[in-house]
């Protein structure tokens, strides 16, 4: 990932709360089979030693030729992606001094790359799914567990399934929020976004003060 020193993100911590606040990662895997890519919910699960790797955990299809690149000893990269929003020339202060500004896009993005493992067995998958189960679940006000459903339909829901676990190796991020303007325009960045009053608007606009608190 193409990283500016002033958008680059690099407090582990930070990283590994992102990904807890946006499971949905983007599998990509490049093999004999040519590059495949499938958007998918993680569970991260940390590891308790300093010797033991952090891992992300995820199933996907039976069907799905992805694990089969997997299982044949791909590399593979996950990106995760938060909030993001087109940001016009026309907030910039810089437009009415000298007019030299041009558009961009502002986004957060968590990349993560590993080497993974392909799981099959019934007990390892369903701990996964369980877990990925009340993750998402948690706070709902009538929590749905993978229990309620009928046993005899888990285990045939388990079978069409393959499971995957990714050994991180590496983990950055990247936080594009108008960081690289000066007060004035990244300010009007803010405004705009304010007054565009839309959930991702108003995202990118704490984003843009968090980024730019000095």
């Amino acid at each position: 990932m193409y990283q500016p020193p002033h958008f680059r993100h690099d407090d582990p911590e930070a990283l590994f709360a992102f990904i807890q606040h946006h499971p949905l990662g983007l599998l990509i895997t490049s093999g004999s089979g040519g590059l495949l890519a499938n958007p998918l919910p993680f569970l991260l699960r940390r590891s308790s030693t300093e010797t033991e790797p952090d891992c992300l955990l995820v199933h996907l299809a039976r069907a799905n030729p992805q694990w089969q690149a997997i299982e044949a000893g791909d590399e593979v990269l996950v990106s995760f992606m938060g909030a993001d929003h087109y940001i016009t020339p026309a907030w910039y202060a810089t437009k009415q001094e000298t007019g030299k500004v041009v558009p961009t896009w502002n986004y957060q993005i968590v990349q993560v790359r590993g080497k993974a493992k392909v799981y099959q067995d019934a007990n390892w998958l369903l701990q996964q799914v369980s877990a990925l189960t009340d993750q998402q679940e948690a706070n709902l006000a009538s929590p749905w567990a993978v229990s309620d459903a009928p046993e005899n339909f888990v285990q045939a829901q388990m079978r069409g399934i393959v499971g995957i676990e990714i050994q991180i190796t590496t983990i950055e991020g990247k936080l594009k929020a108008s960081q690289n303007r000066n007060e004035a325009d990244y300010t009007g960045v803010i405004k705009g976004l304010e007054t565009e009053g839309t959930d991702a608007a108003k995202a990118m606009a704490d984003l843009v003060k968090i980024a730019t608190a000095r």
